[in-house]
């Protein structure tokens, strides 16, 4: 097991940035030195130990251009945050439009960024006339396998993985009853993962969810649900742990066995959406705090062979989505809203080099 980062030393610097006696280092410091020569990336460091490092992004970010210039530059691989899921790909039965997802991606051919896509099914941000209908399940399941397959078919060779089914299991390990389990019973999920499959033969296929990255009885359900999929020949080739963590809920100390047991199931891992908010104001415990937590999943990640990357979801305060949602938080990022590295920069490199 990789070692602990010393909170001592993060505390020394989060404590140096809130005085003022040292600002924190700019964002274009981490593509070059003072010597003048190139330092190395996020991306650079994590791919020399066999993983990605990326950022989610979303469209209107990307006309802030300092924002996505530092994203083409410190990473190696981005998620559409918003622009690849059912609202925004099929807003009319039947009638597509990819012009947000096609945005990122072509961004992301520009800049070296490999694309991770982002949901192709999931209870949340379904366009209206999806929820409002009232389908049998042959409707359903016709609707739910024409979407599936046309969406992976239009970024098929553009993606290298996708979220197939997100979410779809409530706290106590029961399935969430969204409109698919409601009326087509726990088999969507299998069949999302065969249309999938037939639609890209190549591109890996995940399930994706929140609160699965410590042991518990969510974490055994999907634990279970994999195992069986995998028994039942049904393509699956990973598990996403999103990783919303917050410092007043505590830890998954559990992180690296649990990311182990999934591995062992024959299947990658890949931490998709990592954010480590905090109760506002920040202070230079708070951020000690969260540059320890942020170095401990990299050592949970670079521990175990297949946990294959990780994901931050957006990589500056600037353009999170904690304080809209999470009333009183925030602070959730390596960079604050200045692109400007917090004390989890640091940590992160220190994770990634140690």
């Amino acid at each position: 097991m990789r070692s602990n980062r010393t909170r001592s030393a993060a505390l020394a610097v989060a404590t140096a940035l809130l005085v003022g006696g040292l600002a924190a280092a700019p964002a274009s410091a981490s593509a070059s030195a003072s010597n003048g020569k190139k330092t190395a990336t996020l991306h650079d460091l994590a791919r020399a130990q066999g993983r990605y490092f990326g950022s989610a992004v979303d469209n209107p970010e990307l006309a802030d251009t300092p924002y996505a210039k530092l994203l083409g530059t410190e990473f190696g691989q981005t998620t559409p945050g918003n622009g690849m899921k059912w609202y925004a790909t099929e807003p009319q039965r039947g009638v597509f439009d990819f012009t947000a997802g096609d945005e990122i991606v072509d961004y992301a051919r520009a800049n070296g960024l490999k694309v991770r896509g982002h949901t192709l099914l999931w209870h949340s941000q379904l366009p209206d006339w999806l929820t409002s209908g009232t389908w049998s399940a042959d409707e359903l399941r016709s609707i739910l396998r024409n979407h599936i397959t046309k969406v992976v078919k239009h970024y098929r060779g553009k993606v290298f993985a996708w979220d197939v089914a997100n979410e779809i299991m409530n706290e106590d390990g029961t399935y969430r009853e969204n409109i698919f389990y409601k009326t087509l019973g726990p088999s969507y999920i299998a069949d999302a993962l065969r249309w999938a499959r037939a639609a890209d033969p190549k591109v890996k296929l995940y399930l994706n969810d929140y609160n699965v990255e410590g042991t518990g009885a969510k974490s055994d359900a999907y634990y279970a649900l994999i195992k069986q999929l995998k028994a039942d020949r049904v393509p699956i080739d990973g598990f996403g742990m999103q990783a919303h963590l917050a410092l007043q809920y505590g830890f998954p100390y559990q992180m690296r066995q649990n990311i182990q047991r999934f591995a062992g199931l024959g299947v990658d891992v890949a931490i998709t959406e990592l954010d480590i908010r905090m109760l506002l104001p920040a202070d230079a415990t708070k951020l000690a705090q969260q540059a320890d937590w942020y170095g401990q999943v990299t050592d949970a990640c670079l521990a175990v062979k297949r946990c294959v990357g990780i994901t931050l979801w957006g990589y500056s305060d600037k353009h999170s989505w904690i304080p809209a949602v999470f009333d009183g938080e925030g602070a959730a990022l390596p960079w604050d809203e200045n692109l400007r590295h917090k004390p989890a920069y640091d940590a992160l490199r220190k994770a990634l080099t140690d």
